[in-house]
């Protein structure tokens, strides 16, 4: 493919990856509202029984997770089908679908309509993860790919700060109900606009081999047909696509490293997205003051990630996924120190860059490391099977607190299990692309 020179060509091109790039975000801050909404709203639950029924910290830990159960299983059959229909179907179909989860959820007066419809609404925030990233590293400028994915996956931490930030403004007032209630604002403002300004991916329409509709949506947003996709199209026998590519010989070993690195890292963030709050406040703060901390976590994952990802577009992401979960290690090993409370908060800051915001980097990590028609696989492989991790995040946290550990303790155990994702993180080969560049330089 010749380069394009066209100034009208580079216009279409820096608009589209702009739209792209902004919806995705968009899209992903409502993913992260969604999931970390209900950390933010289980003391009333814990505290009240008017208003689903009876909640113990069992109780509670187990409907943390009905939610993460959803986000597996919509991650794997995102997996299963978006890279045979497609990123564009799969992401406006998830728009709608998280969102009337979202206003159920709202209406629920039980402790079983409630977990029930948190599975609903779970199935449809994982399936956008799954298919966002590999859209958006298929639109991402060849030396920025890393960044674009941390700026959309920044989207889920800002989401989840954004959550904090409202419950501390709005929950006396809305009560819960209204907090669920914004999280189904996305079918009337963000799905029409992703209708119209969402476009496919090039690179998958190539890879499909359905080169004239690639060629015409080239034409349409100045995106040039990757040379890597268009060679696919002549010798996709030798490469299996979607879950059957992942599991091949090619990628079997780095498939299961980078799933189980990718739980070790969920199970980290939603320990502490459940939990936090409730930690804090049993350590004397007062029900804002315990939300600020999770606001602050969730801050500092997403800076934190925005500033590494262009260190791993710079190093690669290896290293620099590895340094992330170090410094969560820790982070969480100094919270046991006596600080103040500024000293406190900026330590939770560190906090989230290695645990959220080494998951943002994961995603990126995992999205350039697969070729075009196993991208999306890749992604849901490592959003669906980790989130075995995140559903155990809220489980491991109500078991910890139940059993009577004292918070050190609960933050020692944390700490190790992101010595676990350094190990695990080390263990990821290189990626056949980075090997052939070793071999170049």
């Amino acid at each position: 493919m010749t380069p394009m020179n066209d100034s009208g060509q580079e216009a279409r091109r820096l608009s589209t990856v702009r739209w792209v790039l902004v919806l995705a975000t968009v899209g992903l801050i409502f993913d992260g509202y969604d999931l970390v909404v209900y950390g933010a709203v289980v003391s009333t639950f814990l505290r009240d029984a008017s208003q689903i029924g009876t909640v113990t910290p069992g109780i509670a830990g187990a409907l943390g997770s009905y939610a993460l159960f959803g986000v597996a299983v919509g991650a794997f059959l995102a997996g299963s089908v978006g890279d045979i229909i497609g990123r564009r179907k799969v992401m406006l179909a998830s728009y709608a679908w998280f969102s009337v989860g979202m206003g159920l959820t709202a209406l629920s007066t039980s402790t079983q309509t409630f977990g029930w419809m948190r599975f609903v609404t779970g199935i449809g925030i994982g399936s956008l993860v799954a298919t966002t990233a590999a859209l958006v590293s298929e639109y991402a400028p060849k030396d920025r790919k890393n960044l674009y994915i941390a700026i959309c996956n920044g989207g889920i931490p800002l989401g989840s700060l954004l959550s904090a930030v409202l419950a501390i403004l709005l929950l006396e007032h809305i009560g819960w109900r209204g907090m669920f209630w914004i999280g189904a604002v996305p079918m009337v403002t963000l799905l029409p606009l992703a209708y119209f300004k969402m476009p496919e991916s090039v690179a998958w329409l190539a890879a499909r081999g359905r080169l004239e509709e690639a060629r015409a949506l080239s034409e349409r947003t100045g995106v040039e047909i990757p040379v890597a996709s268009h060679q696919a199209t002549t010798a996709r026998s030798t490469g299996k696509s979607g879950f059957a590519g992942l599991f091949s010989r090619d990628y079997l070993f780095p498939t299961l490293v980078l799933g189980c690195m990718s739980a070790t890292g969920l199970l980290l963030v939603y320990s502490l997205n459940t939990w936090l709050p409730e930690l804090m406040l049993r350590a004397g703060y007062n029900a804002k003051g315990s939300l600020s901390f999770l606001a602050v976590l969730n801050g500092g994952s997403l800076f934190g990630a925005l500033a590494a990802s262009r260190a791993a577009d710079h190093f690669g992401p290896k290293p620099v996924v590895a340094a992330s979960f170090a410094t969560g290690a820790a982070a969480l090993v100094v919270l046991t120190f006596n600080f103040e409370l500024a000293a406190l908060l900026a330590v939770v800051a560190v906090v989230g860059l290695g645990t959220s915001g080494t998951q943002t980097l994961i995603y990126g990590f995992v999205a350039n490391y697969y070729r075009t028609n196993v991208r999306a696989a890749g992604v849901a492989w490592c959003a669906g099977f980790g989130r075995v991790g995140g559903i155990g995040g809220p489980l491991l946290g109500s078991f910890l607190i139940s059993a009577g550990l004292s918070l050190d303790l609960i933050f020692y155990v944390l700490a190790g299990l992101a010595l676990l994702g350094v190990g695990l993180t080390l263990l990821v080969p290189l990626s056949r692309s980075a090997v052939q560049g070793l071999a170049r330089a």
